[in-house]
């Protein structure tokens, strides 16, 4: 006689794993974006927090805008004293306000023991937001390889050429995720434009090229990229999942990397 294994009509609930909360010790993060006449902008950036709030439970969480918006990152760091804290740029590249504005605001608030973690990219978790992005837009992945598909990556755009670098490194990380070419454009300081990348490429055959916004939240520079090719660009990063890990990563790193709590730090991007 054969016996029959007993009959399970419901499976078994998996064990619920809490997401691990911060320590009451733990250093405040203070994400500093840069500010938008765009109403949208701050919606976007608080939606973002609210997800690295989920993900960490009882990390104290702070905003501070480097213009336009409030509030402003002195006024954020003036509601700190006696505090550590960590500083993360809501910023995608090395630049004048990751270089300067930030180590230069922070000085100025001694009574905050800060560290500047590095900005935001490039990184693997940025190109999952990108990609995730892309999709929302329309992007099919069996577009792989095809020869008549390609991407532009939308950037704000600055003089510093490390900025150019660290975006330059983001397209070829998203070209290799993608598997069309990824030209880096941009929306002022540098070239090429968006609307120069496209022509190049329609040019090469490439009439089916999208445009990834690489921007935490909408704004300006971001409407006028995406406007070079509105039925194929991608919104920008805002509060995907990926980015409110990025951000928690960007945290950790500056408190893993040694330094003294009572120095301004800033940290190489990695």
């Amino acid at each position: 006689m054969t016996e029959h294994a007993p009959h399970h009509p419901h499976p078994a609930p998996r064990p619920h794993r809490p997401v691990p909360a911060a320590p009451e010790s733990a250093p405040v993060l203070v994400a500093v974006a840069h500010g938008s006449r765009d109403p949208q902008a701050l919606r976007t950036v608080l939606a973002l927090l609210d997800r690295v709030r989920e993900l960490r439970p009882g990390l104290d969480v702070r905003l501070g805008h480097i213009e336009l918006n409030a509030p402003l990152l002195p006024e954020t760091l003036d509601g700190l004293r006696g505090a550590d804290a960590v500083l993360v740029p809501l910023l995608l590249g090395r630049g004048h306000h990751v270089k300067r504005d930030l180590p230069a605001t922070a000085a100025a608030a001694p009574a905050v023991r800060s560290r500047i973690a590095a900005p935001l990219g490039p990184h693997p978790l940025l190109v999952e937001a990108l990609y995730g992005r892309l999709i929302d837009a329309g992007w099919d992945p069996a577009d792989r390889g095809g020869r008549h598909t390609a991407v532009v990556l939308a950037a704000a755009g600055s003089r510093d050429p490390a900025s150019a670098r660290d975006t330059r490194h983001t397209a070829r990380l998203l070209a290799e995720r993608l598997g069309v070419p990824v030209v880096p454009a941009y929306a002022s300081a540098a070239t090429p434009t968006v609307p120069a990348a496209l022509r190049a490429l329609a040019a090469r055959g490439r009439h089916r090229a999208f445009v990834a916004s690489y921007f935490t939240a909408p704004g300006r520079f971001a409407g006028a990229c995406a406007a070079a090719v509105p039925h194929r660009a991608a919104a920008p990063l805002g509060a995907h999942p990926a980015m409110a890990r990025l951000v928690l990563h960007r945290y950790d790193q500056a408190l893993s990397a040694g330094a003294p709590a009572d120095t301004v730090t800033l940290l190489a991007s990695a």
